[in-house]
């Protein structure tokens, strides 16, 4: 009875609302609105113990009150944030323990999409919010490309089985890009074959592992000659470094997705 569910409760377009349960009690990761997360608790007959939030936009929070009316549940969240009915602010190496799951959660530090972003890290799992997608990363609304590179790098130096649980199913169109960039990636032409299909059949392409992702991930790869090189080519000069790298293809994608239809 160890077993420990995560679960992707679709919210939105393309958000995923992460719940983690056993047969008796959930936290939720992220729940940017409250009814599919109260239908799936109810049908499952969990108790809610927590919310814990990555990052204080919309549509990961907007949830958070209504649930915090349901029982008397703590949400967490990056301290420096305001985030809706927070009652424990988090920052990095915090350690949030839930008994009732066998779960133990380490806070890091993730800045780049907001400014105090921050993941969770515990068994195995990583919950990081908009920070790394598959195939991708997250747009830099508040940090910098250099603070995303970090956090990603971060990332990067967890352990290679880590499943990475993000908050969006961006997989598909992060792949077109990827592949623009990094053609003869025969790695990544096998993934978007795989995700092709899971998406055909209206499937989650999430959890990945970061294994995979340092294969086909470009974000993950700015001192990979291939990303260097394409990135060299769309600035029209050659990049000093692996953040001039990041940097230029962040902001390439930004370019590119509005492109694509």
């Amino acid at each position: 009875n160890g077993m420990i569910n995560v679960y992707p409760v679709r919210a939105f377009k393309d958000n995923y609302i992460w719940i983690i349960h056993n047969e008796k009690y959930a936290v939720i990761i992220d729940p940017g609105i409250a009814t599919p997360v109260i239908d799936y608790i109810g049908q499952h007959h969990l108790e809610l113990i927590a919310v814990l939030n990555t990052h204080h936009h919309h549509d990961h929070t907007g949830g958070n009150l209504e649930l915090s009316q349901l029982s008397n549940i703590q949400i967490y969240g990056p301290q420096k944030e305001t985030i809706p009915g927070m009652t424990h602010g988090l920052e990095e190496g915090n350690i949030i323990k839930f008994p009732e799951l066998s779960l133990n959660l380490t806070v890091l530090n993730t800045p780049g999409h907001t400014v105090d972003h921050i993941s969770y890290y515990g068994s195995n799992h990583l919950f990081c919010g908009d920070t790394l997608f598959s195939c991708g990363c997250g747009r830099i609304f508040e940090g910098t490309a250099q603070q995303m590179y970090n956090s990603l790098k971060k990332i990067a130096a967890l352990p290679d089985q880590t499943q990475v649980y993000c908050a969006h199913e961006y997989t598909l169109s992060n792949i077109h890009f990827a592949t623009e960039i990094d053609p003869a990636n025969s790695l990544l032409a096998e993934y978007a074959s795989k995700v092709k299909i899971l998406r055909a059949y209206n499937k989650p392409t999430i959890p990945t592992t970061l294994a995979i992702e340092k294969t086909i991930n470009p974000f993950l790869r700015c001192e990979h000659p291939a990303i260097i090189s394409a990135a060299n080519q769309h600035a029209e000069t050659q990049l000093s470094n692996a953040v001039s790298v990041f940097s230029e293809i962040r902001k390439w994608k930004d370019h590119y997705q509005s492109n694509v239809h």
